[in-house]
């Protein structure tokens, strides 16, 4: 029951990370399996309410899950300045940002590299710290500004070219 409650839950999480389904979905298993092996250490006698606080303590295993998983496929957090730009698709149909939909904008966050994927999801999403995100990923600080200030520039440029909006570099 616990699996099917929280499993598109954590699904969601975990794609907001890895942007391949199957993966996204591995990731998924492997937290649930962290999670099952230490539902011991989960507090029940906390004050509030259990359902939320068990969901809060999942999502950071999901996350955490997700960022082993990018250290692991070994990216180059740091130096991402020779980087190319995405291949973003005109959407003709929208005339602004105010009538962009949630689907688009989450997959404008999905053509980000992972590494700014992961800072912009960390940073704006999950709500962390920059110091928080340089000990997480186990990089700098100054690290961790310039790719969430690189992630919402590459942001800009393909919602600016999903609205039809010309940008001037």
């Amino acid at each position: 029951m616990l699996y099917q409650w929280l499993f598109d839950y954590a699904l969601k999480i975990s794609y907001r990370y890895i942007h391949q389904q199957e993966e996204a979905e591995e990731m998924v298993h492997e937290a649930f399996i962290k999670l099952f092996k230490n539902i011991n250490r989960f507090e029940l006698n906390r004050e509030g309410d259990t359902e939320a606080l068990l969901k809060g303590w999942f999502k950071r295993i999901i996350v955490n899950t997700c960022i082993d998983q990018l250290r692991k496929a070994q990216l180059n957090i740091i130096s991402m300045d020779n980087q190319s730009d995405h291949d973003g698709y005109a959407d003709q149909q929208e005339s602004g940002l105010d009538k962009m939909a949630y689907d688009e904008i989450i997959d404008a966050i999905r053509q980000l590299t992972p590494v700014y994927r992961t800072v912009f999801n960390l940073f704006v999403i999950e709500g962390l710290s920059h110091d928080e995100i340089s000990k997480a990923l186990q990089i700098s600080v100054g690290a961790s500004k310039s790719n969430l200030s690189k992630a919402k520039s590459n942001l800009r440029k393909i919602i600016a070219e999903r609205s039809g909006i010309k940008t001037y570099v």
